[in-house]
């Protein structure tokens, strides 16, 4: 990233719903890394040029700073003294950094006991009131959306079009570094605001006549948490990936028009597969996501093995979220670490010298 980058807000302006005099909330969001997959690429035996978008590079580290900052440069636009959230840690990390650089009150309801620690503690250290309920995400979304319409506290999930707003750079700065659109993106899908937000970023790109064509839009789900594969709500969803543990998408009908226009899909994967991912971009590439992150790989992966691309495809995979925002699964998997006493020696026998 540029030591001069503004930020997606004034980067972006003009294509934003942002006043002339509007002075942008930002931390430097935005301008992350394109990363070539190439040990990916020669691990799974297939010819594609793989990418890898890094928004676990973001100032929260995570891509819903994409968002926050057109969320809460809005608010404060329009006169906002609070802001409220319900979150499964990555939304309300962001908010309340965000609310924090704005000088507003930030409000986060969580889940009890579904946050990673360290989500929870970026709510904490930037003076969030964090309120958790004895609930899932869905129950404490509807919390917060009953709440801001009827007192002044201002909604930053992404049922907030700004939210998405926001998100959809994502797919400009993807086509500003390719110089054209990829064949495919793959992305995360929980809430759903990324995808249909990325779709969106697409389309207006094309539009403005920047894009010849547009790529197909690949939204992943863990099994256990796959609503809009399976077709309905799922009450009490499961899966080892956090951040896409929902049950009812907000933007559910966002992602089947993006999965639908493009000529995508929604899939729904096992959180072994999703695993196997994320020790991959680890262990080949030095690319530490959070497991849900990795879901956006793992359908990569998945249409790799069944013969699903063609030879030269551009293929984009968004990481959404850094990998120390769950340190506990990177430490609960069987790993080497071994206990010798002080002193060169010893090292050295571990060392085979």
């Amino acid at each position: 990233m540029k030591n001069d980058w503004p930020g997606i807000v004034q980067y972006y302006r003009e294509y934003l719903p942002i006043l002339p005099q509007t002075v942008p909330v930002t931390l430097g969001e935005g301008g992350t890394p394109l990363v070539p997959l190439d040990r990916v690429v020669e691990k799974l035996g297939i010819r594609l040029r793989l990418y890898a978008k890094v928004d676990g590079q973001n100032p929260t580290g995570s891509f819903k700073d994409r968002g926050m900052t057109l969320a809460v440069t809005k608010a404060r636009e329009r006169g906002a003294k609070a802001l409220i959230c319900a979150s499964t840690g990555n939304t309300s990390a962001s908010a309340a950094a965000y609310g924090a650089r704005a000088g507003l009150t930030v409000y986060v309801v969580i889940p009890e006991g579904k946050i990673a620690k360290g989500k929870l503690a970026q709510a904490v250290i930037h003076n969030a009131v964090v309120i958790q309920i004895q609930g899932l995400f869905d129950e404490a979304l509807q919390v917060v959306r009953d709440i801001s319409a009827t007192h002044p506290v201002a909604l930053v999930n992404s049922v907030n079009p700004d939210r998405l707003e926001g998100q959809k750079t994502v797919a400009f700065e993807i086509c500003d570094v390719l110089g054209h659109e990829p064949n495919y993106h793959f992305l995360p899908v929980g809430n759903a605001g990324n995808i249909t937000a990325s779709w969106m970023g697409y389309r207006e790109y094309k539009m403005s006549g920047k894009l010849r064509d547009l790529p197909r839009m690949v939204g992943v789900q863990a099994e256990g948490a796959a609503p809009i594969v399976r077709g309905h709500v799922v009450e009490k969803p499961e899966t080892i990936a956090s951040a896409i543990r929902i049950g009812n998408p907000a933007s559910w009908q966002g992602a089947l028009k993006a999965a639908s226009e493009s000529r995508g899909d929604i899939i729904a994967l096992s959180d072994e597969k999703i695993l196997e991912a994320y020790w991959m971009l680890a262990k080949e590439e030095g690319v530490f996501c959070e497991p849900a992150s990795a879901a956006s790989l793992a359908g990569v992966i998945e249409y790799a093995r069944n013969g699903r691309f063609l030879s030269g495809d551009v293929v984009v995979c968004t990481l959404t979220g850094h990998g120390l925002k769950d340190p506990e699964t990177a430490l609960s998997t069987p790993h080497s670490e071994i206990r010798v006493p002080p002193g060169k020696e010893a090292v050295l026998r571990v060392l085979g010298f």
